[in-house]
């Protein structure tokens, strides 16, 4: 029997998240370090909202690394087993790399701070977008892209899980693939609050920034393989890390083939370190003969400890 990590991304984030790990020494103390390397408290930001301050970009991706990086350091302090290999949903590839040992923690909070600038700089409030498309296959929300497109952009951004992709690009075009998708058969197609087009060609200005940016940032190699949105695949350098993670900005994050090649390397549990439940209860809808464990409470962690070997 093996195991992965997963870690989570934005959308994952509410405040209070942490209180349900009690009084875990690691919780708070990484919080801590990370507030330190940015000035901002954000163990306040977590601990007490509010809640649209939480939900700014630039805010919520340094808090989202904090929180699974706190949480993994407290289930290795707890006596749990490193996993046989990691992975991130979009932003989560940046704390699945700190737990790798190939990013420093305090790098990592600066990166991720720096990323969504860069995403937020390089388009406009307004006028962008995303929306899931659930019920539809991932042919047919390609198609649904296609056909709304109308000179703009609109491409697949996550595909999650089987019947449930979401879409990024101009809010004028999302609109018009939500209907589109309707159209062929979705079950539900809904925009979702979020300014920020994630994953689309409308990144590419910020790759750009990021790529400038990592160059200056030390990589090495993870001690444990890392499985990239991206690729699907290892990135064994520094240099290939830098690529994927550039990449990963304007692409889709290829979460099912995640999951499966997870399995295909004989992982039969995968477990969620971080707050919420969003990757876990994906496992099960993407590889039936895969568990899915979330790891979102003191409670859940000393339980897993004693079931993931």
């Amino acid at each position: 029997m093996s195991f992965a990590l997963v870690f989570p991304g934005q959308g994952s984030q509410s405040v209070g998240m942490m209180q349900a790990y009690g009084d875990l020494p690691e919780i708070r103390s990484t919080f801590d370090e990370a507030s330190q390397v940015l000035g901002q408290d954000l163990w306040a930001l977590v601990a007490e909202g509010p809640e649209e301050a939480l939900a700014q970009t630039v805010n919520t991706q340094p808090v989202m690394l904090a929180a699974g990086v706190a949480v993994f350091r407290a289930w290795r302090a707890l006596g749990g087993a490193m996993p046989c290999c990691v992975a991130g949903h979009s932003l989560g590839e940046y704390t699945a790399l700190v737990a790798a040992g190939s990013l420093g923690f305090a790098d990592a909070v600066r990166l991720t701070r720096f990323r969504a600038q860069a995403m937020q700089q390089a388009v406009p409030a307004g006028v962008g977008g995303m929306a899931a498309i659930l019920g539809l296959s991932d042919d047919g929300v390609r198609q649904a892209c296609r056909e709304a497109a109308a000179g703009e952009v609109l491409e697949p951004a996550n595909f999650n899980s089987p019947g449930q992709v979401v879409i990024a690009g101009h809010r004028s075009a999302i609109e018009r693939g939500v209907e589109a998708a309707k159209a062929l058969g979705a079950k539900r197609a809904v925009a979702l609050a979020m300014s920020v087009p994630s994953h689309c060609s409308l990144m590419k200005p910020a790759a750009e920034a990021l790529a400038q940016y990592l160059g200056e940032v030390p990589l090495q190699a993870p001690a444990i393989p890392v499985i990239h949105n991206a690729t699907v695949a290892e990135a064994g350098t520094p240099e290939a890390l830098r690529e994927a993670l550039v990449q990963q900005l304007y692409s889709p994050v290829r979460w099912v083939e995640t999951v499966q090649a997870m399995a295909a390397r004989g992982v039969t549990q995968v477990a969620e370190c971080g707050p919420g439940k969003v990757l876990a209860p994906l496992v099960k809808r993407i590889q039936s003969e895969v568990q899915g464990i979330a790891l979102s409470d003191a409670a859940s962690l000393a339980a897993a400890r004693d079931v993931l070997k």
